[in-house]
């Protein structure tokens, strides 16, 4: 069967989408374990779910085809020698190897079908949860341990960042932070035993060294790709990927690389920077210029086939040369006015996610921006966010498209 993959462009109307829908990981979400988590706040998750609800149905209603990640991991998951493999792979990653508990853990979990096994994953196994009859050590009753012995994964409905597709591949991501890694794991299973993958290159894999993220990463035209060099995507990453994918049959022929500030409020490149037409995009105003600005270099193959790097001043020249544009629009976040674009970007209005060329999906909350996009001809479909925003990631965020119609012949 062949590969399901194709996604040239930020902005070709969309086909096809992978999400995850906020479940038990949430409430397991504590006061104590939030920071380690990378979570500022604890969501309510009925109302999460019904924002998320909205979210789906709002892409099928744009006749998008929308799957779940729980569903296909445990489709790839279904022949048992793959799926003992995964789970041997998961627990080391978990540190559950180390533990009494791992036999205890690894008989429990090694029993569960394929679906219910990946629930319990993405829930986090509670000391609650395993056989009341395993016996008792002290450290139980000298101590006040974490109650889990496999931590939740709240951050999984932000399925854009560990893969993402670029043309007719997959880049399976080095996830920055240990409470997200086991996620790309996930995204691994399901691009080498998938069929909706299966067979496709993959520019990215997760054993390098280097951290890369999805979020850092802009598919801007069959020949453009442009990476952020952030908190969580290294320097390293983007040349071991530029060499990966230039070097061959991809259609790739550059990658425009751009430096962002390494902090928390802007921890993608698509936190601060994404396309929602041709020639239009949002970007947090401080990154044009002062100490937070935008340093571009464009990555490309010389005449022997050796990377090439070449720095380059002016995000809204080199995007031009890059696309061959003779104009671009920057809507700035807020409409330029510094108190509204740091509120709001807090909460992800440079997060958009575009459904078809100059049609976008926003969080509702982020009124100025999103009212700033619509004068700019933009047409937004908003989002309501009381409880997704909470996580600090957006539309874009929680979407990992697998196939986008060309838009460029």
């Amino acid at each position: 069967m062949p590969h399901h993959l194709n996604v040239t462009s930020e902005i070709g109307q969309l086909e096809t989408v992978v999400v995850h829908r906020p479940g038990p990981e949430i409430d397991n979400l504590t006061p104590d374990s939030m920071t380690a988590l990378l979570f500022d706040d604890i969501p309510y998750l009925p109302t999460m779910q019904q924002e998320h609800d909205r979210f789906v149905e709002i892409l099928r209603e744009r006749g998008v085809d929308v799957l779940y990640v729980r569903d296909l991991l445990a489709q790839a998951l279904a022949e048992e020698s793959v799926r003992l493999r995964f789970l041997d792979a998961f627990l080391a990653e978990s540190g559950a190897r180390e533990t009494r508990v791992f036999p205890l853990l690894q008989r429990h979990l090694s029993s569960l079908a394929p679906l219910d096994l990946v629930d319990t994953l993405i829930a986090g196994v509670a000391r609650r949860d395993l056989p009341a009859e395993r016996p008792e050590h002290l450290s139980d009753l000298v101590t006040e341990p974490s109650p889990f012995f496999l931590d939740p994964m709240p951050n999984l409905y932000f399925t854009r960042d560990p893969a993402a597709v670029i043309g007719g591949g997959v880049a399976v991501s080095r996830m920055r932070w240990p409470a997200r890694q086991r996620e790309s794991l996930f995204m691994h299973y399901i691009a080498h035993h998938h069929p909706l993958m299966q067979g496709a290159p993959v520019w990215y894999e997760r054993p390098h060294a280097a951290s890369i993220e999805g979020g850092d990463e802009l598919v801007l035209s069959p020949e453009v790709l442009c990476v952020g060099i952030s908190e969580r995507t290294s320097a390293e990453a983007v040349e071991l990927l530029a060499r990966r994918l230039l070097g061959g049959s991809s259609g790739f022929r550059s990658i425009l690389a751009v430096e962002i500030p390494k902090l928390r409020s802007c921890m993608h490149l698509d936190t601060v920077f994404t396309q929602v037409d041709v020639d239009k995009f949002t970007l947090h105003p401080t990154i044009l210029g002062g100490a937070r600005q935008m340093h571009a270099f464009v990555l490309d193959l010389d005449s022997h086939g050796d990377l090439r790097i070449t720095p380059r001043d002016g995000l809204e020249a080199v995007l031009r040369s890059s696309l061959g544009l003779t104009e671009v629009d920057l809507i700035p976040c807020g409409g330029g006015d510094l108190v509204a674009a740091s509120r709001e970007q807090w909460n992800d209005a440079s997060n958009t996610f575009a459904v078809s060329p100059g049609v976008v999906l926003t969080y509702d909350r982020n009124r100025v921006s999103n009212a700033v996009l619509r004068q700019h001809g933009v047409e937004v479909i908003e989002v309501p966010s009381s409880e997704l925003s909470r996580g600090r990631g957006g539309p874009r965020c929680m979407s990992m498209p697998l196939r986008r119609r060309p838009l460029f012949a």
